[in-house]
C-alpha cells in the first residue's frame, strides 16, 4: 500500500503540471501565445500593488489571501478550458461559469453562495453616414462579473465594451476602489448605463430624420418606398436596444434597495443613481418603440393615401377618353340612316361636341381634386 501511495505522489504532480488551465496564463509563458486573460492585479487601500506581467490569476489569489486586498481578472471571450481553471479556484459555480463562457445571456442578477453574479449587455452605436435599410445601428455585447469578497473577475464578450479605461479611471480614484469588489462592480454598471444613455441619444438623432423625411413633403415625383424599409430596421435596432435596457432594471433595483453582504453600504447609494438613469433610459426607449410605430402607421397611411390619388387620376382620365370613345364608336357603326352624316359641318361639329364635353369633365374633376 505504501509503495502504490509513493507511485500515486509521483504520477500527480506531473498530471497537474500537465492539465492545469494556467498554463494559458504563466507569466514566463511565449509572448505570443493567446490568452484570454486581459488583466490581473491585486489591489489594496485602493491601490494596485502588482503589475499583470508578472502575475497569474492562482498567484493573484494567494497574495489576496495572505496579504489582504482583492483581485481584479479581466478576461476577454474564454474557452471552456481557460476558464476551468479560474472557476476552480475562485469556487465559481458551475451554471455560471456556462453561461459566462457561452454568452448570449439576458441581463441579470444571481447570486451563488458568498459570489453574486451579474450580466450585463453593452450597447455601442454604430456611425453610419446615411440611415439606409440595411442600416446596422446598434452593435451588442455582454459584461459578465463575479463579484465576491476578496475578487472581481470580469468576462467580456464582443468587441466593444473594453474595460481598460474603466480600470485606469478606477485606480485614479483610490478612495473608491478602496471600498472592494463593489467598488468595481458599481463602476461597471454605472459605466454599461452611461453608453445606454449616449445610444439612446444618437438613436434619437435618427428617429427624428426619419420623422422629418416621412412627414415632409416629397419632390415632384418623389417616393416614400424606402422610408417604410428604414423605419422597420430602425425599429428592429430599437428592439435589440430594449432587450439590454428592460432586463436590467430589476437588478439594478435589488442592489440598490436590498441590503446584500457583498455591497458595501456606501458604494449601495452609489447604485440608486445607475438605477435612475437606468430607468429613465427605459423610458425613452419604449418611446423610442411608441413613436416608431407611429411614424411607420403614418407612412402606410400615406402609401395609401397616394395610391388613392393615384386611382382616381386614372379613373379621371378614362371618363374623359371615354366620351371620344363613345361618339366615335357610335359614328363608326355602318348605318346609312345616321344624324348629320351627310351634312357638311357634321364632322367639325362633332369634334366641337367631343372638345366641350371633355373640357367640361376635365374642369369638373379638377375643381374637386381628382387631377
Amino acid at each position: 500500500m505504501s509503495m502504490i501511495r509513493d507511485l500515486r505522489a509521483a504520477v500527480r504532480p506531473s498530471l497537474r503540471k500537465s492539465n492545469t488551465p494556467y498554463n494559458s496564463y504563466d507569466a514566463t509563458r511565449d509572448p505570443s501565445a493567446s490568452s484570454a486573460v486581459v488583466d490581473c492585479a491585486v489591489y489594496r487601500d485602493g491601490r494596485r500593488v502588482t503589475e499583470v506581467s508578472c502575475l497569474t490569476p492562482r498567484e493573484a489569489m494567494l497574495r489576496v489571501r495572505e496579504e489582504g486586498g482583492f483581485a481584479w481578472i479581466g478576461l476577454h471571450e474564454p474557452t471552456e478550458e481557460e476558464f476551468a481553471g479560474i472557476a476552480r479556484e475562485f469556487g465559481l459555480h458551475p451554471l455560471a461559469v456556462e453561461d459566462a463562457v457561452h454568452a448570449h445571456q439576458r441581463p441579470k442578477l444571481e447570486r451563488y453562495d458568498d459570489t453574486l453574479f451579474t450580466v450585463f449587455k453593452t450597447i455601442h452605436y454604430v456611425e453610419h453616414a446615411e440611415l439606409t435599410a440595411t442600416s446596422e445601428v446598434v452593435e451588442t455585447g455582454e459584461v459578465m462579473c463575479f463579484t465576491g469578497r476578496d475578487f472581481v473577475i470580469t468576462v467580456r464578450h464582443g468587441g466593444q465594451g473594453s474595460l481598460r479605461a474603466l480600470r485606469h479611471r478606477l485606480q485614479e480614484d483610490p478612495e473608491l476602489l478602496a471600498k472592494g469588489p463593489s467598488a468595481v462592480l458599481h463602476s461597471i454598471a454605472d459605466h454599461v448605463v452611461d453608453g445606454y444613455i449616449a445610444v439612446a441619444a444618437s438613436v434619437q438623432d435618427d428617429i427624428d430624420e426619419v420623422e422629418i423625411d416621412v412627414f415632409s413633403t416629397p419632390a415632384k415625383g418623389g417616393t416614400r418606398g424606402s422610408d417604410a424599409g428604414r423605419i422597420y430596421q430602425l425599429k428592429r435596432e430599437v428592439l435589440e436596444f430594449k432587450r439590454a435596457v428592460s432586463p436590467l432594471l430589476r437588478p439594478m433595483q435589488l442592489l440598490s434597495e436590498r441590503p446584500m453582504r457583498l455591497i458595501d453600504p456606501d458604494i449601495q447609494k452609489y447604485f440608486r443613481d445607475v438605477a435612475d438613469h437606468l430607468a429613465r433610459v427605459h423610458e425613452e426607449v419604449i418611446g423610442f418603440d411608441e413613436l416608431l410605430n407611429s411614424i411607420l402607421q403614418a407612412n402606410l397611411a400615406q402609401a395609401t393615401v397616394t395610391q388613392n390619388e393615384d386611382m382616381r387620376k386614372i379613373t379621371s382620365w378614362a371618363a374623359i377618353i371615354a366620351v371620344p370613345t363613345m361618339i366615335c364608336g357610335v359614328y363608326g357603326m355602318n348605318f346609312k340612316h345616321m344624324p348629320e352624316l351627310r351634312w357638311t359641318y357634321g364632322y367639325p361639329m362633332v369634334l366641337a361636341l367631343i372638345g366641350v364635353v371633355c373640357f367640361s369633365i376635365h374642369r369638373t374633376l379638377k375643381r374637386n381634386g381628382w387631377l
